[in-house]
């Protein structure tokens, strides 16, 4: 069990002497007056309407939820912060660098929406001039407004397969019911294969190829041979809303896709302000959940300090994560089986910083895809531009390898590639940030989302949101629209909320 609280048995008393001895010992009125002392005392106990686990993107939201419908609720939360996935870091000045989930962009309505509650604005991501590609060794520039200059970079054959190929894959995810990917009508046909065998059937050249693999990696922490095809059309069908069917392009597009806008105050601020509406008294950090226990009228979550009574809980962690914890009565097989199938992806978020965007001055965004460390880049520079950062996104297999080596390596692979991209002046940072999802974050055991291998979708995807009696769950694997995005956490803890308003 994963729990400090760990009581006194008999057998570990008698594992120091003998049971004759023990018994002498518990029968003296003294020593037992003195072990009742020492004896450590019950957790406290506190309760609420409903108990929310994670203060995440998905916690916050159904937490929000629930209070504006005038219910109680308490938080409850691991880290000594509120945001998740979703984090600040300070700089000099005031200003901030997100370093977990940071865009928003057009169909994300809950995210605009919650901005609009709370007071917070947004700003464009920059986009104007060309992106870096690197691929097959080779580095050369394209326009994202200009999809011939693909042809030009990837040669004929490469631009036209991804010219012909991303429509192929939108069409095939027009098939796929968002929110039940396991009931389309190809669903064991695509699911029964990874993203890599369906590459291999479709892209020939060597160009297009890394391109591919470079998108996936950064989508999802995992390379194509990792991923089932099944999984991919449903993260491409949930890149959009009610109305708007998602593409591929909404997912790694900017101007017009998921990089679109940032927030104003840093991403992680929205949530620190749903907390503050909430009251201090009511968010609990540094709060691990150990055991989740229900009966005919209650449940009870327990922590290392504390245990806390509701009606119903949302447990608002991916299921990676909700294997950690205790379940009384145990969770059903097919939803145990789920969070042993269902592993987060491999990911690190780099912050590099200058003392202006220099490359903005040399005609570029900023943004590179490439087959090397660094998957994809964003110009992430505060608003007046200074200083100038760059943030690079690395997952799959290159973060793996990256991340085995210690931090002066580390930096000076990043620094080098980006000298690559963008030439001597990138030589020489200010600064450096790097965080690690993957390898050196305990309550989040990687990023940006948890993917699933063939057979999962088909097999299990069900128990996404299937609740478990008093437990709902919610995390942005679970969403119906905008899987693995902070709009994605947002839906999926408002759909808790809902499910559990309705139980109350």
């Amino acid at each position: 069990m994963a729990t400090s609280d760990r009581s006194i048995t008999r057998r570990g008393l008698i594992g120091g002497g003998s049971a004759a001895t023990v018994g002498l010992l518990l029968e003296h009125p003294d020593v037992s007056q003195a072990a009742k002392r020492r004896r450590p005392r019950p957790p406290r106990r506190r309760q609420a309407d409903v108990l929310v686990v994670g203060a995440g993107a998905a916690g916050m939201a159904a937490a929000h939820a629930v209070a504006k419908a005038g219910r109680s609720v308490i938080v409850i939360e691991a880290r000594e912060r509120v945001g998740g996935r979703v984090e600040n870091h300070d700089l000099s000045g005031g200003e901030i660098v997100e370093v977990g989930g940071t865009f928003v962009g057009p169909t994300q309505d809950r995210m605009y929406a919650l901005l609009r509650e709370v007071g917070l604005g947004t700003w464009p991501t920059y986009d104007e001039g060309q992106t870096n590609l690197l691929l097959e060794g080779k580095t050369t520039r394209v326009s994202n407004t200009d999809q011939s200059t693909y042809v030009g970079a990837l040669g004929l054959v490469g631009g036209l397969e991804v010219l012909n190929v991303f429509p192929q894959i939108d069409q095939m995810a027009r098939e796929v019911p968002v929110g039940a990917p396991w009931t389309a009508g190809r669903a064991q046909e695509w699911d029964g294969k990874t993203v890599e065998t369906f590459k291999n059937e479709h892209f020939q050249s060597a160009e297009s190829r890394s391109l591919f693999d470079a998108f996936l990696r950064i989508l999802h922490g995992a390379g194509p041979n990792e991923v089932s095809l099944l999984f991919l059309l449903s993260y491409v069908a949930a890149a959009g809303n009610e109305t708007t069917p998602g593409t591929l392009n909404s997912l790694i597009g900017t101007t017009g896709g998921a990089q679109q806008d940032r927030i104003v105050g840093g991403s992680q601020r929205l949530f620190v302000e749903i907390a503050r509406s909430l009251g201090s008294r009511n968010v609990v950090l540094s709060s691990p959940a150990r055991r989740i226990s229900q009966d005919g009228s209650h449940v009870t979550v327990t922590t290392d300090r504390a245990s806390f009574v509701g009606k119903q809980v949302v447990v608002a962690v991916p299921p990676a994560l909700c294997q950690r914890i205790e379940y009384e009565p145990l969770l059903p097989a097919v939803r145990d089986q789920l969070t042993q199938r269902f592993p987060m992806g491999s990911y690190a978020k780099v912050e590099v910083f200058y003392p202006q965007p220099f490359w903005r001055d040399e005609g570029l965004n900023g943004q590179v895809v490439g087959e090397g460390v660094i998957g994809c880049s964003w110009d992430s520079s505060p608003p007046d531009g200074r200083p100038g950062v760059m943030a690079c996104f690395i997952g799959g297999d290159r973060h793996r390898a990256w991340n085995r080596q210690n931090l002066p390596t580390r930096r000076k692979l990043i620094v080098d590639e980006l000298v690559r991209y963008f030439g001597p002046r990138a030589a020489k940072p200010i600064d450096y940030f790097e965080k690690r999802w993957t390898g050196a974050e305990m309550w989040s055991r990687g990023g940006p989302t948890g993917f699933a291998a063939p057979g999962v979708l088909t097999g299990f995807g069900e128990q996404l949101q299937t609740p478990f009696g008093r437990i709902k769950w919610a995390s942005t694997e679970s969403s119906d629209y905008w899987i693995g995005y902070m709009e994605g956490a947002v839906r999926a803890g408002q759909r808790a909320a809902r499910q559990v308003l309705a139980d109350l």
